[in-house]
């Protein structure tokens, strides 16, 4: 499955558009920069046809395959991403099929008592009140016209209920950045969100994967206001192999942008991610930052920012969804990261964003590794949840 995907004429996902001949492989971010090295040109064995490599390699690397190797590579790919997505919401889901389950254990018909002691469990994974209140008036319509008469009908409503609220989401904001036409360049990316999120890795991942689907990338450190964001996106910069452009602390945030669009139309860069200051305790001149930051990019470039996501950390639960809230009403957010997956067991905050800001979850961070952000997939996102 592609990361990230605009030049579709361009770009096919595992290694279609890339050079037969010979291509550069990208060193070990443990080794010092130097000429790039040059990858021969690979024959496959007939009795291999799905060779084993890293996610980020399917579209960068030059291999020979037939169309039905592709397709298989492909589906392998999938079911990876599948089962690595599926281990990083274990958590979520015991939590939330335990509480499930000891609601329906012994229960023979649906009642009031059990739709209470299903509201208490919905609310316990930090779906959220108004949220859980919506799902289960849809479930009691449900019930009222007959259609939910059993136990497995009302889980099935349930699930149904939470993907149509997480595609609703997908209807506003920024679902995908193949909306914004190939001619149009950088695609300007602006990642906002408090301290401690998880933004500068967010960042330096980003950045890694979207180089890796065939992209020249570019970041700037438009964060001058605290001085180990710079130092903290370098080594994200040097480990990744996506160039950095940064000034001393204190410079004003859009002077940086402004050199770092006119560094990225020069090199011609399909991709420039902005990183932004993480406070919110003076919102006005935060607000007067990003405007002034919004103002200079689509001076430089069409519609930009075309993107501007919001980092919340999934473990903060409903505190993030209150800094979600907040950076909505001052930096126009158009999609979420949500970060550390993993590590909570209640992951049911991403349909209380999607039910309660109306914006659509892009990516997730699902591990400490590399590639280990994901683009978000609202079903797997489910089906992960209760299968």
């Amino acid at each position: 499955m592609p990361f990230w995907r605009r030049k579709k004429d361009q770009f096919v996902s595992l290694g279609l558009n890339a050079p037969a001949v010979e291509e550069t492989v990208e060193k070990d971010p443990g080794i010092k920069e130097g000429p790039p090295e040059k990858l021969a040109p690979v024959a496959l064995p007939a009795e291999d046809p799905v060779p084993v490599v890293t996610p980020w390699q399917t579209s960068v690397l030059g291999l020979d395959l037939s169309i039905e190797q592709l397709q298989a590579r492909e589906a392998a790919l999938e079911q990876e991403f599948s089962a690595r997505f599926r281990r990083a919401v274990s958590a979520t889901r015991e939590s939330l099929s335990q509480r499930i389950d000891n609601v329906f254990a012994g229960a023979k018909r649906i009642d009031a008592e059990l739709l209470n002691e299903l509201e208490e469990a919905l609310i316990a994974a930090d779906i959220g009140v108004p949220t859980t209140m919506h799902v289960l008036e849809t479930v009691r319509r449900g019930i009222s016209r007959k259609e939910i008469d059993d136990i497995e009908k009302l889980k099935d409503a349930i699930k149904s209920e939470l993907l149509s609220i997480l595609q609703g989401a997908e209807e506003h904001g920024v679902a995908s950045e193949a909306s914004v036409p190939e001619n149009i360049a950088p695609y300007v990316m602006m990642i906002v969100g408090v301290n401690g999120v998880g933004k500068t890795t967010t960042i330096g991942k980003l950045a890694r994967r979207i180089k890796s689907e065939g992209n020249d990338v570019l970041i700037c450190a438009a964060d001058t206001f605290r001085a180990a964001a710079s130092d903290q996106l370098a080594i994200w910069a040097e480990r990744t192999g996506v160039p950095l452009i940064q000034q001393k602390q204190g410079t004003d945030p859009a002077a940086v942008l402004f050199d770092s669009m006119k560094a990225a139309k020069a090199r011609g860069s399909d991709v420039l991610i902005v990183d932004t200051a993480g406070r919110l305790h003076n919102k006005s001149n935060l607000m007067a930052e990003l405007e002034k930051m919004k103002r200079v990019a689509g001076r430089e470039v069409q519609g930009a920012p075309h993107e501007t996501l919001l980092v919340v950390d999934a473990v903060t639960g409903q505190n993030g969804l209150e800094q979600a809230r907040q950076f909505l009403k001052v930096a126009g957010v158009t999609g979420i990261v949500l970060t550390k997956l993993d590590g909570t067991a209640k992951g049911g905050i991403a349909v209380a964003i999607a039910k309660e800001l109306g914006l659509p979850i892009r990516y997730a961070g699902i591990g400490e590794k590399v590639d280990d952000l994901v683009v978000f997939d609202p079903e797997q996102y489910v089906n992960s949840l209760f299968n």
